[in-house]
């Protein structure tokens, strides 16, 4: 592989073109799929869990923390955003400025495992997306999601409940056939909520 990755575990396929920032930055765990036109700015750090699609032309931007757990999903032209600059005066807004000329409030976005976050979803930065919650195509979330719900709209709003059980069923048998260990960023995503 072309990107040197912090870690890269087994089946990791990217189908080029791909635009990756920071690849240092990003851990990649187990049975992922990065399909073409996608970007990825590894930011303050990027942990990617196992059997993961980052659909076609999804994006990772803003330099902050991104965590996706096993079993989640990045559909068609997602959007996650881990940091945005700041446009009440406090600096200049353009990246190609000196940082001393800039104010950027760096963030993050955990994705819990068995997500999906339909085409074109936006997710703007300080969010964890509740595992097992469905956000539906073109929503924009800007507040927390509770877990096992499915969201729509923009803002995105709980419209109804998941049922977890066969799904959580699924998993277990899955990673006993595979021997697979499941991801585990539980130390990553407590650092993470401790600064923000």
């Amino acid at each position: 592989m072309k990107y040197k990755f912090n870690k890269v575990g087994q089946n990791v396929i990217v189908y080029e073109p791909i635009t990756i920032i920071k690849p240092e930055m990003i851990s990649l765990a187990n049975n992922i799929i990065i399909s073409e036109f996608v970007y990825i700015n590894g930011g303050l750090g990027t942990y990617i869990g196992n059997h993961i699609h980052i659909a076609a032309q999804s994006c990772i931007s803003g330099g902050g923390y991104f965590v996706i757990e096993d079993f989640a999903g990045l559909s068609a032209g997602v959007k996650i955003i881990t940091g945005s600059a700041l446009f009440n005066g406090e600096g200049l807004t353009s990246p190609t400025l000196p940082a001393d000329f800039q104010s950027v409030k760096r963030s993050f976005v955990i994705i819990k495992k068995h997500c999906v976050l339909a085409t074109n979803v936006i997710v703007h930065p300080g969010v964890v997306i509740g595992e097992g919650a469905i956000v539906a195509s073109g929503s924009i979330v800007t507040k927390d999601v509770e877990p096992w719900s499915i969201y729509m709209g923009t803002p995105a709003k709980k419209i109804k409940e998941r049922d977890s059980r066969n799904i959580l069923k699924l998993e277990k048998e899955l990673y006993d056939v595979q021997k697979l260990q499941p991801s585990d960023f539980s130390n990553e995503i407590s650092k993470i909520l401790s600064i923000y």
